[in-house]
């Protein structure tokens, strides 16, 4: 099958279309003829070898995918060969094919094309299990999402407006996104660039009452400013660490506002833990999906070819939502 393979850990370039072997589903399983899947940071960790895949995942990139089911293995019930779907895998999804487990697959809603089926899985249930089953986050509060315009970012945005509609968030984001954030209705726009202690600002905003949950992947460089953020008994839900792992923590001051700070990763989870998010995320997020109130935000969409310009597209932080791989027609 046609896959995106390494010469070695490095850039971009060092990514190539080529043969892999057609992975077998194992009994609780399904394999996958792949339509579409997406460029997530992680993906970008993991082509410079920081980021290994879970035991037994694929070693090929991709995080999600959208497409039909091509084989059931001998245990997965409730599907069929030919149904279209959209689901997480932990490796694998730039490819032709891919195996997923049957308890992590979403039926793709008629609405739906598979370009803006495979930004669901990683984006949107990252975004809603951390926001609202982790921090607990619910109607009528206040949030922050950093990274505006990204695609997890974007996900936290929409899933608020379609499932806490009463509620504010606050988005630090680059000059570049700044309007197009507005336009999707956040209460306040940070500009990072200029104001990296946003603390002052926020706290501003909410007449020193503070925010209620702050979903982060910045980790070190904003865990001050983050915990001056949180109001009493806010959240905060850290989901990466691109600015660094270590900092300092007023433990005395966290207690008295009985703050809590949560680490979340996605990808290691075990398969149930999983498959009970996806459950979550079906019951109560999918039909937002189905009758559109949700539609993904696809900043661009490239051809399996051009999975190199799709990876620098990313590390230029140019686009505002998600970045598409159209692997083949089905």
């Amino acid at each position: 099958m046609k896959a995106v393979l390494l010469k070695e850990f490095g850039p971009a370039e060092n990514m190539y279309v080529g043969e892999a072997e057609k992975p077998v589903p194992a009994a609780d399983q399904v394999l996958i003829k792949v339509a579409a899947s997406s460029i997530n940071r992680p993906d970008l960790v993991q082509r410079e070898g920081k980021y290994p895949p879970p035991p037994g995942d694929s070693e090929i990139l991709g995080l999600e995918v959208a497409g039909i089911i091509e084989e059931l293995g001998s245990e997965v019930t409730g599907w069929k060969v030919g149904d279209r779907v959209m689901t997480l895998v932990g490796g694998g999804g730039y490819a032709e094919y891919a195996v997923a487990y049957g308890c992590h697959l979403m039926a793709i809603p008629e609405s739906m094309s598979f370009e803006e089926a495979a930004c669901v899985c990683e984006s949107y249930i990252t975004a809603f299990s951390n926001v609202f089953m982790i921090g607990g986050f619910k109607n009528g509060e206040t949030a922050i999402f950093h990274g505006g315009g990204g695609g997890v970012n974007t996900a936290a945005i929409q899933l608020t407006n379609a499932l806490a509609p009463d509620s504010k968030y606050i988005i630090t984001a680059a000059p570049s996104k700044i309007e197009d954030v507005k336009k999707l209705g956040a209460a306040l726009v940070i500009d990072y660039t200029t104001t990296p202690d946003f603390s002052e600002a926020v706290k501003e905003f909410t007449k020193k009452k503070g925010v209620d949950v702050i979903l982060d992947h910045v980790g070190a460089k904003y865990l001050k400013p983050n915990m001056d953020s949180l109001g009493y008994a806010g959240r905060l839900v850290i989901i990466g660490v691109i600015s660094g792992i270590k900092a300092e923590l007023n433990l005395a001051l966290m207690m008295v506002k009985r703050q809590q700070i949560i680490g979340s990763v996605l990808r290691s989870r075990p398969v149930p833990m999983k498959g009970e998010i996806v459950a979550e995320f079906t019951k109560t997020a999918l039909p937002k999906f189905a009758d559109r109130s949700i539609v993904p935000i696809v900043s661009a969409v490239f051809p399996i070819e051009q999975v190199v310009e799709a990876h620098k597209m990313m590390e230029a932080d140019a686009h505002f939502g998600k970045i598409v791989l159209k692997i083949q027609d089905i």
